[in-house]
């Protein structure tokens, strides 16, 4: 088991979420990806948005419903400071993923967490677990819980 999926294991019990990662036969990289290997609709996966703080030089996360787009300034409103791209280094640094698996939980270090208002619309949402291939279900508000992110208006 990869060290990424097993964070997002262990932060899940942590929690005591009984959430089941599933491994797909097929890429969940991306929230089409996804939702086609989970037989859900596209906004029932949670997906994962970062970006870098210009201030903080840290990784900012906005979990989004899959079939939204994060608007690059009302994101920035609400993480009250610039945003712009967070390199691959910097997001693995921070998250301890890579790229097209980043999840919701299980991060090395504290990250700043936003919460699409959309995905509480669903009883289940699905959202990476540390790997291109690996996806957990989980309530909406236990999401919100867990990561502790806070709900916002941030989305085109």
């Amino acid at each position: 088991m990869s060290k990424s999926l097993a964070r997002v294991k262990a932060a899940l019990e942590q929690a005591g979420e009984a959430a089941e990662v599933l491994e797909m036969g097929e890429s969940t990289r991306t929230a089409e990806d996804a939702a086609r290997a989970a037989g859900c609709s596209v906004d029932q996966i949670a997906k994962s948005i970062i970006f870098r703080g210009e201030e903080t030089g840290h990784v900012v996360l906005f979990l989004t419903a899959g079939g939204n787009r994060v608007d690059p300034a009302k994101a920035a409103a609400v993480a009250g400071q610039p945003l712009g791209k967070a390199d691959a280094g910097l997001i693995r640094e921070e998250t301890g993923f890579a790229i097209g698996g980043v999840a919701p939980v299980g991060h090395v270090k504290p990250v700043t967490a936003y919460f699409d208002p959309r995905l509480g619309d669903f009883d289940q949402v699905w959202a990476a677990a540390g790997t291109p291939r690996h996806i957990f279900a989980i309530a909406p508000g236990r999401l919100l819980a867990i990561t502790g992110a806070e709900p916002a208006d941030f989305v085109a």
